[in-house]
């Protein structure tokens, strides 16, 4: 894998201080992945769509180091504080620090500075809506607006594709929250550009029935999960049904390719549907097993079916690592299952919680 393309070149450029704001948004897989080999490489690919509105807000302000504060080559940290939503948050930080400690090759720049991070999130954070996934591409684009001033013959393209990079090893999944509004992360023979290193626009045309979707996520459970991603993943790797279940993916990714250009809606249902009851399967029948649905969740599924069948829809629904639904729709029918939403499925969320979202374009700066 040609990770050298990736490495920093020299500074053409000299900046003593520098403060940068990324909106970055959370993304929700349709082709799940669930297993990775090291350095957060996956297993199989899968696609997402980009969201709009579950976002994190990151700033980070850059403060150069006096040749007195640098550290000795064998003693580099990075030097770091991190708040979130206002608060000092030192829970947070080592998982940070592992970030920066593997993208240390990549920005050996970040040892020169004293970074002060400020983040926020428009949703609950480890409820299940890949909170990681856009905090950490957040925290990748700021890096990358400094590298660009350090380095200014850096092409949007190239900023975008090494923001990917660095944010999947921090988050495998964050490197699907750059761009939108479909991304592909994971080598696929079928898509064209497509890397395990980093995530890719899909390349093709996409039928305007999924131009504008919605997804309505109601919050059934707003709590820490009880078991994290991280370690999920990691128990794929003594998985009994590991290898069908990564042959199954690339070819349920083949198939909803041709779904997002002939405009198959019906075949889309079944497959997003499939997918999230997988990646469920997949944690049930692990060891340790466990269950990150809630009887709620439950609830909702089978509230989604019944009025499936009734009002002859195309409302469907996905799961990602937690308790709450992902309930997804195309524009045309967006008021009638909102009414439904609002009316049926929001008694079964937390404080009948739930956020609106739709299809978005990816990182917008501040």
């Amino acid at each position: 894998m040609d990770t050298a393309q990736f490495i920093s070149k020299a500074n053409t450029n000299s900046v003593e201080k520098a403060s940068f704001t990324w909106q970055t948004p959370s993304n929700i897989a349709l082709v799940k992945y669930w297993g990775k080999s090291n350095p957060q490489i996956p297993r199989n690919a899968s696609i997402s769509f980009t969201l709009n509105n579950c976002h994190t807000i990151t700033t980070i302000d850059f403060m150069r180091k006096r040749n007195s504060e640098l550290d000795s080559e064998s003693e580099k940290v990075v030097d770091f504080d991190l708040f979130f939503e206002g608060k000092q948050k030192d829970a947070f930080k080592p998982k940070i620090a592992e970030f920066f400690k593997r993208i240390q090759e990549y920005c050996p720049y970040i040892f020169d500075y004293k970074m002060t991070i400020n983040s926020e999130n428009s949703f609950p954070h480890s409820s299940g809506i890949a909170s990681s996934a856009s905090g950490l591409s957040a925290i990748a684009m700021c890096l990358m607006s400094l590298e660009s001033e350090l380095n200014p013959d850096l092409s949007a393209k190239e900023i975008n594709k090494k923001a990917s990079f660095l944010a999947r090893l921090g988050s495998g999944s964050a490197s699907r929250s750059i761009e939108g509004p479909m991304v592909v992360w994971g080598n696929h023979p079928e898509i064209e550009g497509s890397s395990d290193l980093f995530g890719v626009q899909f390349p093709y045309k996409v039928h305007p029935v999924f131009d504008n979707y919605q997804d309505a996520i109601l919050l059934v459970d707003k709590g820490e999960k009880q078991v994290s991603s991280t370690v999920g993943h990691n128990l794929m790797h003594e998985h009994p049904y590991a290898e069908s279940r990564f042959t199954q993916a690339n070819e349920n990714l083949s198939k909803m390719s041709e779904i997002l250009q002939n405009g198959d809606i019906k075949a889309f249902v079944n497959l997003v549907e499939s997918e999230a009851l997988t990646l469920h399967a997949m944690m049930m029948t692990s060891n340790p097993y466990f269950i990150l649905m809630k009887p709620n969740t439950l609830e909702i599924i089978n509230k989604i079916w019944e009025y499936r069948t009734e009002n002859n829809s195309n409302i469907c629904f996905t799961l990602d690592a937690g308790a709450n639904v992902h309930v997804l729709y195309p524009e045309n029918e967006k008021e009638k299952v909102n009414h439904f939403i609002e009316n049926e499925l929001s008694i079964y969320c937390q404080k009948n919680h739930y956020i609106y979202d739709t299809v978005g374009l990816g990182a917008n700066k501040m």
